[in-house]
C-alpha cells in the first residue's frame, strides 16, 4: 500500500511538474520537430538544409552543431549571407567575438543592406570594448533601418562607455520610444 501510494503522489508531482513547465516542453518539442523536418530536408537535398538545420540545433542549444551545420551551409553555398549571419550568432554564444565579427563582416560583405548584421557585429564590439567600431556600426545598422530600437540602444551603451552621457541617454531614450522596453531602466 506504502508503495502504491508513493508511486501516486509521484504521477501527481509528475504533472504537477509538466502544467508548469509545459510552455518550455511545448517550445523544445516543437523546435526538436523541426529539427527532424530539416533532416529529412537535407536527405532530399534542398536548398538551405543545413542552415535550417543549424538553427534547430540553435534553438536547442547546440551551437556546436550548429556551427558545424551553417558551415556545412557555407561549403555548398559560400554566398549565401544568412549561413554565415546564423555562424555568428551561435558564436557569440560560444563567446567567439572574433570569430563572429568576421562571420558577420562575411555577410555584409554579400548584403550591404544588412542591419542585423551590423547590429550584432557592434554587440560583438561592445563586448571587446571596441566602443568606436560599435557606433560606427550600429549608426549604418540605423541608417539603414530607421527604427531598429535595438541599434539605438547598443550605440547609447558604447557611448556611455566612451562618457559621452548625453549621447546615450538620447540614443537610449530613442529605443525606448521605438519600442525596446528593456531599455527604459537605463534612461
Amino acid at each position: 500500500m506504502r508503495l502504491v501510494l508513493s508511486l501516486l503522489l509521484f504521477l501527481i508531482f509528475l504533472l504537477v511538474q509538466n502544467n508548469i513547465s509545459d510552455h518550455f516542453f511545448q517550445k523544445k518539442s516543437s523546435q526538436y520537430l523541426q529539427y527532424l523536418k530539416t533532416l529529412e530536408a537535407i536527405e532530399l537535398n534542398y536548398d538551405a538544409a543545413y542552415n535550417n538545420r543549424g538553427v534547430s540545433k540553435h534553438n536547442l542549444d547546440d551551437n556546436y552543431g550548429a556551427i558545424a551545420d551553417y558551415t556545412k551551409e557555407i561549403e555548398l553555398n559560400p554566398d549565401f549571407a544568412e549561413a554565415f549571419y546564423n555562424r555568428g550568432i551561435a558564436k557569440n554564444d560560444l563567446k567567439d567575438y572574433y570569430g563572429e565579427i568576421a562571420d558577420f563582416t562575411k555577410a555584409i560583405e554579400l548584403n550591404p543592406d544588412y542591419a542585423e548584421a551590423y547590429y550584432n557585429r557592434g554587440i560583438a564590439k561592445n563586448d571587446l570594448e571596441d566602443y568606436y567600431g560599435a557606433i560606427t556600426d550600429n549608426t549604418k545598422a540605423i541608417e539603414l533601418n530607421p527604427d531598429f530600437a535595438k541599434a539605438y540602444y547598443n550605440r547609447g551603451l558604447a557611448k556611455y562607455y566612451l562618457d559621452d552621457l548625453n549621447g546615450a541617454c538620447l540614443d537610449v531614450r530613442k529605443s525606448v520610444n521605438l519600442g525596446y522596453t528593456d531599455s527604459q531602466d537605463s534612461v
